[in-house]
């Protein structure tokens, strides 16, 4: 696993991704800044990879980290989305690949705000 500190206008997350080797692009191309879209508790924003990686989840754990191919972004789902059932399980629009998840509590990750900035670097 590759640790990963993430970091919002207000809290800083500490995360693993697993060792595929589209965690692998993602890891060695940090840091990187880019500005946060949500979408109800789910933040996403655009990292453009070479990988051929396909999207197989839609139903997802709070906390995972997943990789949205189609839209070349990144994705934390640290609560319930738009489409979420009863369970409270985050649920995607469209397919996407889990490649990690935060570790612990990610709720807070609500006040990060939209076009807000987020950095992730490399942790250790």
């Amino acid at each position: 696993m590759s640790r990963i500190t993430i970091r919002t206008r207000n809290s800083e997350y500490t995360a693993e991704l697993d060792r595929s080797d589209i965690s692998n692009e993602i890891w060695l191309s940090l840091p990187l800044k880019a500005d946060i879209n949500m979408l109800g508790s789910q933040l996403y924003f655009s990292m453009p990879l070479e990988s051929k990686t396909v999207g197989d989840a839609t139903v997802l754990e709070v906390g995972d980290i997943a990789y949205w191919p189609k839209a070349d972004a990144f994705c934390i789902f640290f609560g319930p989305t738009p489409l979420s059932g009863d369970d409270g399980k985050p649920v995607s629009a469209f397919p996407v690949k889990v490649i990690g998840r935060v570790i612990g509590d990610c709720s807070s990750m609500e006040h990060a705000g939209d076009r807000m900035p987020i950095r992730l670097e490399r942790s250790f």
